[in-house]
Protein backbone atom coordinates (compact mmCIF):
# COMPACT_ATOMS: atom_id res chain seq x y z
CA UNK A 1 0.00 0.00 0.00
CA UNK A 2 1.13 3.52 -0.63
CA UNK A 3 1.17 6.74 0.95
CA UNK A 4 -1.34 7.91 -1.48
CA UNK A 5 -3.90 5.61 0.42
CA UNK A 6 -5.80 7.33 3.10
CA UNK A 7 -8.10 4.38 5.45
CA UNK A 8 -8.68 6.72 8.64
CA UNK A 9 -11.19 8.86 9.19
CA UNK A 10 -14.61 9.65 8.14
CA UNK A 11 -16.43 8.88 4.63
CA UNK A 12 -17.98 12.30 3.53
CA UNK A 13 -21.53 11.60 2.48
CA UNK A 14 -23.42 13.47 -0.57
CA UNK A 15 -27.69 12.83 -0.95
CA UNK A 16 -28.41 13.80 -4.07
CA UNK A 17 -31.33 14.30 -6.42
CA UNK A 18 -33.47 15.98 -3.89
CA UNK A 19 -36.75 17.77 -4.90
CA UNK A 20 -38.53 18.23 -1.29
CA UNK A 21 -38.18 20.37 1.70
CA UNK A 22 -38.61 17.81 4.55
CA UNK A 23 -35.55 15.54 2.32
CA UNK A 24 -33.38 18.07 2.86
CA UNK A 25 -34.24 18.12 7.15
CA UNK A 26 -34.04 14.72 6.70
CA UNK A 27 -30.13 14.52 5.01
CA UNK A 28 -29.30 17.24 7.12
CA UNK A 29 -30.52 15.47 10.60
CA UNK A 30 -28.98 12.47 9.32
CA UNK A 31 -25.62 13.77 8.85
CA UNK A 32 -24.78 14.18 5.37
CA UNK A 33 -22.07 16.75 4.38
CA UNK A 34 -23.66 17.45 1.16
CA UNK A 35 -26.85 17.74 -0.75
CA UNK A 36 -27.24 17.40 -4.62
CA UNK A 37 -30.03 19.20 -7.38
CA UNK A 38 -30.41 17.89 -10.12
CA UNK A 39 -30.30 21.17 -13.00
CA UNK A 40 -30.96 18.60 -15.49
CA UNK A 41 -34.31 19.57 -17.48
CA UNK A 42 -34.23 15.58 -18.85
CA UNK A 43 -34.12 14.21 -14.70
CA UNK A 44 -37.18 12.80 -13.42
CA UNK A 45 -35.32 14.65 -10.11
CA UNK A 46 -34.77 18.16 -12.40
CA UNK A 47 -35.45 20.88 -10.11
CA UNK A 48 -35.24 24.39 -11.38
CA UNK A 49 -32.53 26.55 -10.17
CA UNK A 50 -35.32 28.95 -8.78
CA UNK A 51 -36.21 25.28 -7.07
CA UNK A 52 -32.55 24.51 -6.27
CA UNK A 53 -31.86 28.41 -4.35
CA UNK A 54 -34.93 27.87 -2.25
CA UNK A 55 -34.04 24.23 -0.95
CA UNK A 56 -30.72 25.29 -0.48
CA UNK A 57 -31.60 28.42 2.13
CA UNK A 58 -32.52 25.87 4.59
CA UNK A 59 -28.87 23.74 4.50
CA UNK A 60 -27.33 24.56 7.72
CA UNK A 61 -23.52 26.52 7.63
CA UNK A 62 -20.86 23.44 6.72
CA UNK A 63 -23.29 21.47 4.39
CA UNK A 64 -22.58 21.91 0.63
CA UNK A 65 -25.55 22.12 -1.80
CA UNK A 66 -24.24 20.55 -5.14
CA UNK A 67 -25.86 21.54 -8.73
CA UNK A 68 -25.56 18.81 -11.02
CA UNK A 69 -25.36 19.70 -15.14
CA UNK A 70 -25.10 18.09 -18.13
CA UNK A 71 -23.86 20.06 -21.06
CA UNK A 72 -24.48 23.28 -20.01
CA UNK A 73 -22.91 26.37 -21.16
CA UNK A 74 -20.22 28.22 -19.10
CA UNK A 75 -22.53 31.04 -19.03
CA UNK A 76 -25.85 28.88 -17.83
CA UNK A 77 -23.81 27.11 -15.51
CA UNK A 78 -22.07 30.48 -14.11
CA UNK A 79 -25.40 32.02 -13.94
CA UNK A 80 -26.97 29.32 -12.07
CA UNK A 81 -24.61 28.94 -9.31
CA UNK A 82 -24.32 32.32 -8.44
CA UNK A 83 -28.13 31.70 -7.57
CA UNK A 84 -27.30 29.05 -4.83
CA UNK A 85 -24.18 30.88 -2.80
CA UNK A 86 -21.48 28.47 -1.68
CA UNK A 87 -22.65 25.78 -4.30
CA UNK A 88 -20.25 22.99 -5.78
CA UNK A 89 -20.34 22.62 -9.11
CA UNK A 90 -21.24 18.67 -10.68
CA UNK A 91 -20.60 18.01 -14.51
CA UNK A 92 -22.20 14.88 -15.69
CA UNK A 93 -22.15 15.16 -19.18
CA UNK A 94 -19.14 15.15 -22.25
CA UNK A 95 -17.45 18.63 -20.21
CA UNK A 96 -14.21 18.60 -21.43
CA UNK A 97 -11.38 20.02 -18.79
CA UNK A 98 -11.47 23.58 -20.30
CA UNK A 99 -15.33 23.86 -20.12
CA UNK A 100 -15.33 22.40 -16.76
CA UNK A 101 -12.72 25.19 -15.80
CA UNK A 102 -14.79 27.68 -18.16
CA UNK A 103 -17.80 27.02 -16.07
CA UNK A 104 -16.15 27.65 -12.70
CA UNK A 105 -13.95 31.09 -13.88
CA UNK A 106 -11.27 29.29 -14.37
CA UNK A 107 -12.01 27.10 -10.79
CA UNK A 108 -12.78 29.48 -9.02
CA UNK A 109 -15.35 27.50 -7.71
CA UNK A 110 -15.51 23.78 -6.63
CA UNK A 111 -16.40 21.26 -8.74
CA UNK A 112 -16.98 17.99 -8.75
CA UNK A 113 -16.45 15.55 -12.81
CA UNK A 114 -18.34 12.39 -13.02
CA UNK A 115 -16.45 9.28 -14.65
CA UNK A 116 -18.73 6.87 -16.36
CA UNK A 117 -17.18 3.57 -15.58
CA UNK A 118 -18.42 0.63 -18.18
CA UNK A 119 -20.46 -2.07 -16.71
CA UNK A 120 -19.10 -5.68 -16.08
CA UNK A 121 -15.57 -6.21 -17.02
CA UNK A 122 -15.49 -3.51 -19.67
CA UNK A 123 -14.94 -1.52 -16.07
CA UNK A 124 -11.29 -2.78 -17.14
CA UNK A 125 -10.33 -0.68 -20.01
CA UNK A 126 -11.54 2.52 -18.48
CA UNK A 127 -8.70 4.40 -17.29
CA UNK A 128 -9.22 6.24 -14.34
CA UNK A 129 -5.66 7.03 -13.78
CA UNK A 130 -5.76 9.10 -17.04
CA UNK A 131 -9.11 10.54 -16.91
CA UNK A 132 -8.00 11.92 -13.37
CA UNK A 133 -5.24 13.52 -14.23
CA UNK A 134 -6.90 15.48 -17.18
CA UNK A 135 -9.50 16.80 -14.38
CA UNK A 136 -6.91 17.47 -12.44
CA UNK A 137 -8.36 20.79 -11.40
CA UNK A 138 -11.67 18.86 -9.90
CA UNK A 139 -11.87 18.99 -6.23
CA UNK A 140 -12.89 15.20 -6.98
CA UNK A 141 -13.63 12.50 -9.38
CA UNK A 142 -17.06 10.75 -8.77
CA UNK A 143 -17.13 7.52 -10.32
CA UNK A 144 -20.65 6.19 -11.62
CA UNK A 145 -21.53 3.59 -13.88
CA UNK A 146 -21.94 4.14 -17.42
CA UNK A 147 -25.73 3.75 -18.48
CA UNK A 148 -28.07 5.27 -21.43
CA UNK A 149 -28.83 9.02 -21.23
CA UNK A 150 -27.28 11.05 -18.22
CA UNK A 151 -26.83 12.20 -14.66
CA UNK A 152 -27.01 8.77 -12.80
CA UNK A 153 -28.72 5.21 -13.89
CA UNK A 154 -28.86 4.01 -10.11
CA UNK A 155 -26.85 1.37 -11.63
CA UNK A 156 -23.80 -0.29 -9.53
CA UNK A 157 -20.27 -0.77 -11.72
CA UNK A 158 -17.93 -3.48 -10.62
CA UNK A 159 -15.48 -1.35 -7.45
CA UNK A 160 -13.11 -4.48 -7.50
CA UNK A 161 -11.71 -3.64 -10.87
CA UNK A 162 -11.00 0.04 -10.27
CA UNK A 163 -7.14 0.44 -10.17
CA UNK A 164 -5.89 0.22 -7.17
CA UNK A 165 -3.11 3.40 -6.96
CA UNK A 166 -5.52 6.57 -7.71
CA UNK A 167 -3.69 9.79 -6.35
CA UNK A 168 -7.00 11.35 -6.72
CA UNK A 169 -10.28 12.35 -4.48
CA UNK A 170 -13.02 10.12 -5.19
CA UNK A 171 -16.60 9.92 -5.09
CA UNK A 172 -18.29 6.46 -4.82
CA UNK A 173 -21.62 6.60 -6.79
CA UNK A 174 -23.67 4.75 -8.99
CA UNK A 175 -26.08 1.77 -7.20
CA UNK A 176 -25.21 2.51 -3.72
CA UNK A 177 -28.08 1.58 -1.00
CA UNK A 178 -27.86 0.91 2.60
CA UNK A 179 -27.07 -3.20 1.57
CA UNK A 180 -23.89 -2.02 -0.31
CA UNK A 181 -22.42 1.01 0.55
CA UNK A 182 -20.20 -0.34 3.39
CA UNK A 183 -18.92 -3.01 0.97
CA UNK A 184 -18.04 -0.09 -1.66
CA UNK A 185 -16.09 1.64 1.04
CA UNK A 186 -14.36 -0.94 2.41
CA UNK A 187 -13.24 -1.77 -1.34
CA UNK A 188 -12.08 1.46 -2.85
CA UNK A 189 -11.13 3.95 -0.17
CA UNK A 190 -7.68 2.22 0.27
CA UNK A 191 -7.29 3.26 -3.83
CA UNK A 192 -7.46 6.54 -3.56
CA UNK A 193 -6.29 9.81 -1.08
CA UNK A 194 -9.75 10.06 0.12
CA UNK A 195 -13.08 8.78 -0.30
CA UNK A 196 -17.00 10.46 -0.48
CA UNK A 197 -20.41 8.35 -1.22
CA UNK A 198 -23.37 9.76 -3.21
CA UNK A 199 -26.60 8.54 -3.30
CA UNK A 200 -30.13 8.85 -4.61
CA UNK A 201 -31.92 6.61 -6.08
CA UNK A 202 -31.16 3.80 -3.33
CA UNK A 203 -32.67 6.00 -0.41
CA UNK A 204 -35.67 7.09 -2.54
CA UNK A 205 -39.25 6.06 -1.65
CA UNK A 206 -40.69 2.46 -2.92
CA UNK A 207 -43.89 3.19 -4.80
CA UNK A 208 -46.36 0.05 -5.00
CA UNK A 209 -45.47 -1.13 -8.32
CA UNK A 210 -41.57 -1.65 -5.81
CA UNK A 211 -40.40 1.09 -8.03
CA UNK A 212 -38.30 3.84 -6.76
CA UNK A 213 -40.37 7.14 -6.81
CA UNK A 214 -37.49 9.50 -8.24
CA UNK A 215 -37.15 12.45 -6.42
CA UNK A 216 -38.73 11.57 -3.09
CA UNK A 217 -36.63 10.47 -0.26
CA UNK A 218 -37.12 8.55 2.63
CA UNK A 219 -36.30 9.51 5.68
CA UNK A 220 -35.40 6.00 7.23
CA UNK A 221 -33.43 5.02 4.57
CA UNK A 222 -31.18 7.78 4.69
CA UNK A 223 -30.59 6.89 8.21
CA UNK A 224 -29.45 3.62 7.36
CA UNK A 225 -27.63 4.87 4.55
CA UNK A 226 -25.60 6.97 6.70
CA UNK A 227 -25.49 4.19 9.44
CA UNK A 228 -23.72 1.73 6.86
CA UNK A 229 -21.21 4.21 6.12
CA UNK A 230 -20.07 4.98 9.34
CA UNK A 231 -19.97 1.09 9.69
CA UNK A 232 -17.40 0.93 7.44
CA UNK A 233 -15.30 3.73 8.70
CA UNK A 234 -15.58 1.48 12.08
CA UNK A 235 -14.20 -1.27 9.44
CA UNK A 236 -11.31 0.45 8.01
CA UNK A 237 -10.22 2.38 11.31
CA UNK A 238 -9.84 -1.49 12.56
CA UNK A 239 -8.02 -2.97 9.59
CA UNK A 240 -7.32 0.18 7.12
CA UNK A 241 -5.50 -2.54 4.96
CA UNK A 242 -8.68 -4.47 4.29
CA UNK A 243 -9.31 -4.27 0.31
Amino acid sequence: MTAIHATAGRTRIKICGLTREQDVDAAVAAGADAIGFVLYPASPRAVSVKRAAELARRLPAFVTPVLLFVNESPVQVMAACAQVPGAMAQFHGDESPEQCLASTGGGERSFLRAARIPLGDAALQFDLVEYAHRYSHAKAILLDAHVEGFGGGGKAFNWSLLPTNVASHLVLSGGLTPANVTDGIVQVRPRCISLAVDVSSGVEMTGADGKAIKGTKDAEKIQQFVAAVRAADTLLAKNPFHV
